[in-house]
């Protein structure tokens, strides 16, 4: 093989890599749900019933008796090979151990007892929950109930038994049936916590927070519109279309936090996803119409995917794949990835301990 050349599948062990550890004095527990709305048509199959699947993150007890939850499951793996393989990534099939990696939640550890604030969880668009994993645990291991949502067939579900509902193709007109669609399923689910007896009353449900990634930020703002119960919310750099919402044009009367990271534009210049620039022009009319609290911060040297599990991944990738250091710049920047989770980590402990 040549020297710097990337490796292919058959070249060489499948690569691995590993999530960073909470920082939290909690031990984590998790628990993966099932969840069927009767009362939903499916907005994509409006033959079917709305399903979804959850995983409910949280303190536990003992929970070095059990293990460890997979990042990923198996059924997803087809889907993070094509994404992985596209320009500019250009990751070979079958070179990554996508699903080998283990999460820091314990499978079905016991709870710890104690009321606790509950803090829900959106991907992107066409994402899965597993891509928040490393800010999820962090948050529930330091004593925070934290719960991710699949938007089914937006994006690939592995339901139990191993049945596989595969993500669908949804055209630009149809993005604002997909934020329907999503902040239906977020009040569905906080609908379903409080009937959770496993979770012995921890679960404080007038404390709930949620928060984002892309699409999933707009979500949490949106949800926050329609839902009273939700206290606080982070957008984590995503677009508040205001042609398929109304929290740009509303604003909100709770806390609400923007982070943003930054833009290659073609030209070669970089430019703040931010209020205060005219890259994003929803984040400047939120901004003006935020009646309650709010907080806006750039992460210099991030891009889109920082704010997501992609961050400590891609880099781990690099050097075992022969690819150059900035390979994976146009995902997840040139911001040093362990300093990237740390400050966001952080970041969004303390707004939900102030707001919560």
């Amino acid at each position: 093989m040549l020297v710097g050349a990337p490796v292919t599948a058959s070249a060489a062990a499948k690569v691995t890599f590993t999530l960073p550890s909470p920082t939290g004095h909690h031990q984590v527990g998790t628990r993966a749900l099932h969840l069927v709305d009767a009362n939903r048509p499916d907005p994509w199959k409006p033959d079917r019933t709305r399903e979804l699947m959850i995983n409910v993150w949280y303190p536990a007890d003992d929970a070095w008796r059990y293990p460890k939850a997979p990042w990923l499951p198996n059924g997803l793996v087809g889907d993070i090979e094509e994404f992985a393989a596209a320009p500019p990534a250009n990751v070979p099939q079958g070179s990554v151990d996508w699903a080998g990696t283990r999460s820091a939640g314990h499978v079905d550890a016991p709870v710890k007892r104690g009321k606790r604030p509950v803090v829900l969880y959106s991907p992107g668009f066409g994402g899965p929950r597993a891509i928040g994993t490393t800010a999820v645990q962090d948050l529930a291991s330091h004593g925070y109930i934290v719960v991710t949502i699949d938007h089914t067939f937006e994006t690939t579900v592995e339901f139990p038994g191993g049945r596989v509902e595969k993500n669908i193709t949804i055209p630009w007109e149809k993005m604002g049936t997909a934020l329907d669609a999503r902040v239906a399923d977020t009040r569905f689910v906080l609908d379903e916590l409080g009937k959770q007896r496993w979770l012995d009353g921890s679960a404080d449900l007038r404390r709930v927070g949620m928060f984002g990634h892309s699409y999933g930020g707009f979500t949490a703002g949106e949800a926050m519109l329609r839902d009273r119960r939700i206290d606080a919310g982070i957008n984590m750099d995503g677009a508040m279309f205001p042609e398929f919402g109304e929290v740009a044009k509303q604003g909100l009367d709770r806390p609400f936090f923007l982070m943003g990271g930054q833009f290659d534009m073609p030209d070669g210049s970089v430019v703040d996803h931010s209020p205060d620039t005219a890259f994003d022009a929803s984040w400047g009319q939120f901004w003006g119409n935020q009646k309650g609290p709010k907080r806006s911060v750039v992460y210099t040297g991030a891009r889109h995917h920082s704010f997501s599990d992609l961050q400590p991944i891609l880099p781990q990738l690099v050097k075992p794949l022969g690819f150059p250091a900035d390979h994976f710049k146009p995902f997840v920047g040139t911001i040093d990835p362990a300093r990237s989770v740390r400050a966001q980590n952080s970041d969004i402990r303390r707004f939900f301990e102030r707001y919560l």
